[in-house]
């Protein structure tokens, strides 16, 4: 028995269409014209303007070669290339090899003939292959033979290392000395030059803390009235340390040391400028200082100092013990520890080997 979808499909195909079929035209419809404002063109007429164009004549052919590999025609090709070789300028010649162009200067009053005049010598071929970065130097010249007898590339490092080593040596002995002549005495600051400047380098090596300056001064030392002084010290806030009277500023955010030195400069300027301006003294802003933590420094005891009754009696009791030493010493009175090490200890015999019963074979 057939189940209910099979009987379904059964039925659909049983029963006909009720969808009609479109019905197709008779004429095929025409090409629909696009909205255009462009008025339509009829063909153009056959019209006879003037004579036809003749039409261009065939190419010719390629003639073959007149000129004959004969024995007369190529020592006369060799004779004209002699006279243009001749003709031309050395300077132009010598400009091309300079150029790393191939060919050769051509001195005046040369005959090329000979197979001889047409060869490169060493030195020229080496300029020519070098180019512009040759001219002026020596040729290298052919490498010299290897017989196996050479050090290693190791070996060569060390003795460059080995000269450069010599090297420092003759200057620490020749050069060292004569920096002496250069020493000059030692200057303190005066008061036209308070600021000191800090520069770090760092030799052999590219670090990113090199270009950071650091600048200090005192606020004493700018010739201020107390009450520039005192708003100078309260316009730095942290960077003033109330025990040395010292204003410490850095800066590193420029790539070359001489603009960090400039911005410190301007920057000091504008707070010096600040603090000569009258129009607000700070007077009511108190000093803040909490930022110092101030070192505790702990001073030697006075009482703890030798007076110079200990430091006597003290002289005495180490002359009575030497005194004392050398008296027993004299009477034999003083023990000698390795003596009695020696002599006391009974000598001890050597071990008796301990023969090891090797394992048998199998």
């Amino acid at each position: 028995m057939a189940s209910v979808t099979q009987r379904l499909l059964l039925q659909s195909r049983r029963c006909a269409s009720s969808i009609p079929a479109r019905s197709i035209a008779r004429h095929p419809p025409q090409w629909p014209r696009p909205l255009s404002t462009t008025a339509s063109r009829c063909a153009r007429p056959d019209r006879d303007d003037g004579p036809a164009r003749e039409p261009e004549a065939a190419a010719k052919p390629v003639l073959e070669s007149t000129w004959a590999n004969t024995p007369d025609k190529a020592a006369a090709q060799l004779q004209k290339l002699a006279e243009d070789l001749k003709a031309l300028d050395p300077a132009v010649m010598e400009e091309a090899v300079r150029k790393g162009k191939q060919g050769i200067p051509i001195a005046p009053g040369s005959e090329l003939v000979e197979d001889e005049d047409f060869e490169i010598l060493e030195d020229e071929l080496y300029r020519i292959k070098s180019g512009f970065w040759a001219e002026g130097e020596e040729s290298m010249g052919p490498d010299e033979d290897y017989y196996g007898d050479d050090i290693t590339s190791h070996g060569h490092g060390e003795l460059q290392k080995h000269r450069e080593l010599r090297e420092y040596a003759r200057l620490i002995a020749w050069e060292l000395p004569l920096l002496s002549q250069l020493a000059r005495p030692f200057e303190p600051p005066t008061a036209s030059t308070p600021f000191r400047f800090r520069y770090t380098s760092y030799l052999g090596e590219s670090h990113p803390a090199a270009n950071k300056v650091v600048v200090e001064f005192s606020p004493s030392d700018l010739g201020l009235a107390p009450t520039q002084r005192d708003k100078l010290i309260k316009l730095s806030g942290p960077r003033y340390n109330p025990s040395s009277d010292l204003i410490k500023m850095s800066t590193e955010q420029f790539d070359t040391q001489t603009q960090n030195k400039r911005f410190l400069g301007e920057t000091i300027q504008s707070l010096i400028a600040e603090a000569k301006d009258s129009t607000d003294t700070f007077q009511d802003v108190p000093f803040d200082f909490r930022h110092h933590r101030p070192k505790l420094r702990h001073a030697f005891p006075p009482a703890w100092a030798l007076t110079p009754e200990r430091k006597a009696y003290l002289a005495q009791r180490r002359a009575d013990q030497a005194r004392l030493q050398d008296v027993r010493a004299g009477n034999g009175q003083l023990i000698d520890g390795k003596t009695v090490v020696d002599t006391s200890l009974p000598f001890l015999a050597d071990p008796e080997p301990v023969l090891v019963q090797a394992p048998r074979r199998k």
